[in-house]
C-alpha cells in the first residue's frame, strides 16, 4: 500500500480532489474574530499562567521562556500574545521547524512535475554522479533515512563531536551540503533512521536545484511563500547558495500559522493545490524506514519531516505522545521550544515561539490550553 502511494505522489499527472473552502483565506492577513476576554477569563489565565510565566531571572535562561502564542481557529485568528520585547512583526528563527518547510518545497516540486520521490538525489545534483551517495533517494532526505553517519548535536557538544555544529559555524559553513554528503554512508538508504539537519539540509537543495529550472533563483517565494501570502520570510544560504533547510527558516508566527494552515488545507490554499493530493496524509504518516528502523526510545513518529499523534505508534514508541489532542494532530518542531501545531478534527494551528533552555514546553498542554481558550 505505502509502496503505491509513493508511486501516485512520483506522477507529475495525479487526479485531483477538491479543495477545501473557507470563508476566507488569509493571504493578505488573517481575519480576526478575538476570544471575548470576559467569558474566557479562566481559560486564558491557565493557558498563560502555563506558557507566558517565567522561572527567576530572565537573563539566566531557566524555565520556559515564551515569544509568542499565536492560535488559529475556524479559519481565525483568535489569540496572539507576545512577551520578552517580541511583537507580531519580529521574525523569529525557526530552528528545525525549518525540516517541515523543506520538505513542502519537495513536494511543490512533485506536484509540479520536477520531481520524483523515488529518484536518487544525483538526478538533481549532477555534481555527485557516480558517486556512493547516488544510492540515496529523494525521499530518503525527507524522512532521516539516507544512512548518513551524521552526529546530531547541539551546543553542549564541540564542533568535532557535532555534525550539526561544523556544519553551521565550523569547517563545513561555506559549503554545508558538501560537509552533508561527505559523511560516511553508515547503512543503506532507507535501513535507518536518524533525525539530522543534514539530511534536510540536502531535501533543500534538491527542491532549489528543481525548482530554480522552473522559476529560477527565488522559486521558494513562487511557489510557496507567496501564494500564501508570507513573501517576507527569510530562507538563509550559504556561501555556496545552497539553503539550510535544516533549520534556518525566519518568519513571524503570524506567518509560520499560514504554513500550518496550508497542511491543514491538505495542501492547498484558495482553492490551489500547492503540493500534490496525497502528500499532506503521506507526510502525516509514519514513514517506512520510521517503523522498521526507529531506535528504542524515540518518543514521537515521523513522517516526511513532521511529527505524529498518530493513534497506533510505531512498536517502538511505547503510547502516543499528546495524550490529551486527537490523534490526527501533527507539528514541526524547532530546537528551544519551536512550534507549529495542526490539529485537523480541531480545526486548529497553534504556533508557539520561544527560547527555552533548559527545560521544554509541553506540546500536549499547549495545544489542550489553546483548544480550551478557543473552543
Amino acid at each position: 500500500m505505502k509502496a503505491l502511494l509513493f508511486s501516485l505522489l512520483s506522477s507529475a499527472a495525479l487526479a485531483q480532489t477538491p479543495c477545501p473552502t473557507r470563508e476566507a483565506w488569509p493571504t493578505q492577513g488573517w481575519p480576526e474574530a478575538l476570544v471575548d476576554t470576559s467569558a474566557k477569563a479562566t481559560q486564558l489565565a491557565a493557558l498563560e499562567a502555563y506558557a507566558f510565566t517565567l522561572t527567576g531571572d530572565d537573563a539566566e535562561r531557566t524555565g520556559l521562556r515564551t515569544n509568542s502564542v499565536v492560535i488559529i481557529h475556524e479559519g481565525k485568528l483568535k489569540y496572539e500574545k507576545y512577551a520578552r520585547g517580541f511583537t507580531r512583526d519580529n521574525r523569529h528563527l525557526s530552528w528545525s521547524v525549518a525540516k517541515s518547510y523543506s520538505s513542502a518545497l519537495i513536494g511543490t516540486a512533485v506536484k509540479e512535475g520536477l520531481v520524483k520521490i523515488d529518484d536518487s538525489i544525483c538526478v538533481y545534483l549532477p555534481e555527485y554522479v557516480n558517486s556512493p551517495k547516488c544510492s540515496i533517494r529523494v525521499k530518503d532526505a525527507i524522512t532521516f533515512a539516507t544512512g548518513l553517519g551524521w552526529q546530531e548535536e547541539y551546543e553542549d557538544a564541540s564542533y568535532q563531536a557535532s555534525s550539526v555544529i561544523a556544519m553551521l559555524y565550523g569547517i563545513g559553513h561555506r559549503d554545508q551540503l558538501h560537509h552533508v554528503l561527505s559523511h560516511r554512508q553508515a547503512a543503506e538508504p532507507g535501513k535507518q533512521w536518524n533525525y539530522s539537519t543534514g539530511d534536510a539540509h540536502l531535501a533543500a537543495a534538491v527542491a532549489q536545484r528543481a525548482l530554480a529550472q522552473r522559476h529560477g533563483r527565488d522559486a521558494f517565494w513562487k511557489v510557496l511563500f507567496e501564494p500564501i501570502g508570507t513573501p517576507n520570510v527569510v530562507f538563509e544560504v550559504d556561501a555556496k547558495g545552497t539553503p539550510l533547510g535544516g533549520s534556518m527558516v525566519y518568519a513571524t508566527p503570524r506567518d509560520f500559522a499560514k504554513f500550518g494552515f496550508l497542511y491543514l488545507n491538505d495542501g492547498c490554499w484558495n482553492g490551489e493545490r500547492l503540493v500534490p493530493e496525497g502528500w499532506v496524509s503521506a507526510s502525516t504518516t509514519p514513514s517506512e524506514t520510521f517503523v522498521q528502523h526507529a531506535p528504542e526510545g524515540q518518543s514521537t513518529p515521523s513522517g516526511y519531516s513532521w511529527w505524529l499523534n498518530i493513534e497506533r505508534p510505531p512498536p517502538t514508541v511505547k503510547e502516543r505522545p499528546w495524550a490529551d489532542v486527537p490523534n490526527d494532530a501533527f507539528s514541526a518542531n524547532g530546537h528551544w521550544g519551536q512550534f507549529i501545531v495542526v490539529v485537523p478534527s480541531w480545526d486548529l494551528v497553534v504556533v508557539r515561539t520561544g527560547d527555552d533552555r533548559d527545560s521544554r514546553i509541553d506540546l500536549n498542554e499547549l495545544a489542550k490550553l489553546s483548544y480550551e481558550v478557543v473552543r
